[in-house]
């Protein structure tokens, strides 16, 4: 089954291990934000279509801070999907499976991993030619126990998930031990109260924090 994602998009989110979760209320603090993820060595975000400030505050991000790989969540409408493809957006998420939605991102071209959290919805979601799924809410539906009960069925698929929801600096090490899992999502980096602080040092402490977690994690696979 081939994946909706073009393999440079993957192995970055892969390499990454942790995509931040960011809600904006204001489209001036998206490039202070971007540098300061950055400089804590987080290279992937997620701008959630939670307030009107996203689209735009992804146009910033896109035209002064490239390096960093700028996907949209909270994703429902076909329409939201024709805005993230015109402000170029590198990859969609929505917390749930809407099958209108997930047709309007192949229509577009727009790497998509819908929300997943029963086995209907992955056999909905991989009807429709996904191969990358957001695992959501993580935490609260029972982790990676619930996880790996939940995916045995489609292991010769090849799915890999991005488990959101209740994921953190201490918990996320359980989740990137598993080879089902892509990365990690979650806002405890950059959440919205910090961004309107502007309180950029410590958001980029927590992302450093984070890719320690990371670089832990995945040197130990390589051994």
């Amino acid at each position: 089954m081939n994946s909706q994602f073009p393999p440079d998009i993957m192995q970055r989110i892969v390499k990454a291990g942790v995509v931040a979760v960011i809600v904006i209320d204001d489209p001036r603090h998206a490039v202070p934000l971007a540098k300061a993820l950055l400089d804590g060595g987080v290279d992937a975000i997620e701008l959630t279509l939670r307030t009107p400030a996203a689209i735009e505050a992804l146009k910033e991000i896109r035209a002064q801070v490239p390096q960093m790989l700028a996907g949209v969540g909270t994703i429902l409408t076909p329409e939201q999907v024709d805005q993230v493809v015109d402000a170029g957006g590198a990859f969609g998420v929505a917390p749930g499976l809407n099958r209108r939605v997930v047709q309007q991102a192949r229509h577009r071209g727009l790497p998509f991993a819908p929300g997943v959290l029963t086995p209907s919805e992955v056999e909905g979601a991989i009807e429709l030619g996904c191969r990358e799924l957001k695992f959501f809410p993580a935490e609260p539906s029972g982790g990676m126990s619930y996880l790996n009960s939940m995916a045995a069925p489609y292991a010769h698929l090849g799915l890999r998930f991005i488990p959101l929801g209740g994921v953190d600096v201490n918990n996320m090490a359980s989740y990137l031990e598993s080879p089902l899992i892509a990365a990690v999502g979650g806002s405890w980096i950059a959440p919205r109260a910090l961004i309107q602080q502007e309180n950029w040092s410590e958001i980029t402490r927590r992302s450093s924090e984070a890719q320690e977690v990371v670089h832990r994690v995945r040197s130990q696979e390589n051994q």
